[in-house]
């Protein structure tokens, strides 16, 4: 069996430099890491990751935390994710907490128990008590967390303001907007007060409502979506709070009779995949997952070597036009 010193001699380099870039420590060269996958593959060597826990050291492996992995934006994630983490030399632990704080309390001792070089958070119901004792980099995406080491977030209020602008731009008039879980604080509520900022402003009316914790779990709105616009027959403008939301508002207003976008435009948030698939295609808030996710890998590797890191950062969105304005 190869040994740590056999791939240090195919790879021409020294034990200490192979073990430093098997540790993601200080600089490492492009070319010196060739050298050593170059080597590893050669040998069939492989990192004892629990030797490595044994011995105190964390291993090249992040806990990624998510509620779901069912949902197309935690899809999304948590594919862009796993990418940018296995060029920084990191394997992903993926925990589906399902938001049940049981679940996520359990991963989170499962990570910080096998010596996990950090964790990645994008689950809104950890209680934050939790990460008081946590002794490795947490990084969040899309929730604040005081004790935490950084966020990356998108600029939530900023596609509320676009989504308002936009609909009114195209004449709308009674405008419709579901936003996120009503018992649940959350970054994303900002897509919410942006939207009722604009709307107060110019003057338009509109209706604001919540989503509730069951419905978010089976990500399942069309009773929602059917009750409010009935009870609300005049709404001739929909902002809705993910692309999954407004993909079934599209098919409530088909069952309806309600043309779109002749008679109703409908604006979704995230841009995931679901988002061109609609027929009509869905008008949405693009959020830059790719970049959150680069971000949150280079956080969490600055903040293992031991570098200070950001505590918040918050990346633009932008309206992409489709076929539902």
């Amino acid at each position: 069996m190869a040994t740590l010193k056999d791939v240090a001699r195919e790879a021409g380099l020294t034990v200490g430099t192979v073990s430093r870039i098997l540790n993601n420590r200080g600089y490492i060269s492009s070319n010196a890491r060739e050298k050593v996958d170059e080597a590893m593959e050669k040998l069939n060597y492989r990192p004892n990751e629990v030797a490595r826990s044994l011995h105190g050291k964390s291993t090249n492996t992040i806990g990624l935390i998510v509620p779901h992995i069912k949902h197309p934006y935690f899809a999304e994630t948590i594919s862009n994710l796993e990418k940018q983490a296995y060029k920084k030399g990191y394997k992903i632990l993926l925990c589906n907490s399902q938001s049940i704080q049981e679940k996520e309390k359990e991963y989170i001792d499962i990570c910080t128990g096998n010596r996990a070089a950090g964790l990645i958070l994008c689950s809104g119901t950890v209680d934050t008590k939790v990460f008081e004792k946590v002794d490795i980099p947490v990084i969040t995406m899309e929730r604040f967390l005081d004790n935490g080491t950084a966020c990356v977030e998108c600029d939530n209020k900023q596609g509320g303001e676009l989504a308002a602008r936009k609909l009114i731009t195209c004449g709308c008039k009674n405008l419709l907007h579901i936003g996120t879980i009503g018992t649940i604080h959350m970054p994303a509520d900002m897509r919410t007060e942006g939207f009722r900022e604009v709307c107060q402003r110019e003057n338009i009316a509109f209706v604001e409502l919540s989503t509730e914790e069951e419905q978010y779990n089976n990500m399942k709105y069309d009773e929602l979506l059917e009750s409010v616009l009935r009870k609300y027959p005049e709404t001739d403008g929909m902002f809705l709070s993910s692309d999954v939301m407004a993909a079934q508002a599209l098919q409530v207003c088909r069952k309806l009779g309600i043309s779109v976008p002749d008679q109703m435009k409908i604006i979704g948030f995230d841009d995931v995949n679901i988002a061109s698939l609609t027929t009509p295609q869905l008008t949405t808030i693009h959020q830059p997952v790719k970049e959150m996710a680069e971000i949150a890998v280079n956080l969490l590797h600055d903040a293992v070597s031991g570098k200070l890191v950001p505590k918040r950062t918050v990346l633009p969105v932008c309206l992409i036009e489709r076929e539902t304005t």
